[in-house]
């Protein structure tokens, strides 16, 4: 294991942002997803284009944005074009990769829940909704989720399916008329899961350092199946802890009280 002092959430947040390519194009959710194809960006992906739902294309935030409309993001984007736009000729174009969504809840084909906690009707908590995430399940190349693990996250039947992952599992996705590849990959504060190519049911591949087998089961919802090759993922570098602090440290100052404009 590596000498440096990290936590978990600086684990889940490095691994998720190795998952981009140097060149990819990368629809970017608020939140953690945002967190992590910043620090792509910042590290190993500095020709990658972020793209955010609120029009702004290949934009390069100095400071986390708090939501799409963020003035951050059209302040350093490249250009901002029309939300209409962005959906129909950019994303159901079939020209963006790789969608990278946060969740409050995954099932085991991974599909999302971001709509109720409970009952539609009467739900116990009403979540911020479905935006553009049910698009941009459907029309990326692929899609990456991350959120941390628990289970009231890992759940073995959704209140509500926000966005589809793999539907019911197998094929069922496909015969839906989805485009793209789907979820391939879940990242969370404990460790990595892959969908098997057959069932597309969720397997753990990755454990993060210092967490156990034991630990992911306990926090899953359903009877979770282990690779045969389970991996460790390596732990992060000097540079990307030191990049992630920065990037955080900016946000930070850059939206406490004394920091806000008038």
């Amino acid at each position: 294991m590596s000498s440096l002092n990290f936590n978990l959430q600086e684990m889940m947040t490095v691994a998720a942002s190795r998952m981009l390519a140097a060149d990819d194009v990368c629809f970017v959710g608020i939140g953690l997803p945002s967190a992590a194809a910043n620090l792509a960006r910042l590290t190993h992906a500095e020709n990658i284009k972020l793209i955010y739902e609120s029009g702004t294309l290949d934009t390069k935030p100095k400071t986390l944005p708090l939501s799409i409309g963020d003035g951050e993001l059209s302040d350093t984007a490249l250009s901002v074009i029309s939300v209409p736009e962005m959906f129909r000729y950019w994303l159901q174009g079939g020209k963006i990769r790789t969608g990278f969504l946060g969740a409050a809840q995954v099932d085991r084909f991974a599909n999302i829940n971001t709509t109720v906690i409970g009952p539609y009707d009467a739900p116990k908590v009403r979540l911020p909704g479905a935006g553009g995430a049910p698009l941009i399940a459907s029309h990326c190349q692929r899609v990456l989720i991350t959120l941390r693990h628990s289970k009231r996250a890992f759940v073995e039947q959704l209140d509500f399916i926000t966005s589809v992952g793999f539907y019911e599992g197998g094929n069922s996705r496909e015969e839906l008329g989805l485009r793209g590849q789907g979820p391939v990959m879940v990242i969370t504060d404990l460790g990595i899961l892959e969908p098997d190519p057959i069932s597309r049911e969720l397997v753990l591949t990755h454990l993060h350092p210092g967490v156990s087998v034991e630990q992911v089961i306990t926090a899953t919802g359903w009877p979770l199946k282990i690779d045969a090759d389970l991996k460790t993922t390596p732990a992060p570098t000097a540079e990307e802890l030191y990049l992630l602090r920065e990037l955080n440290a900016r946000t930070q100052e850059a939206y406490a009280p004394d920091g806000l404009s008038t």
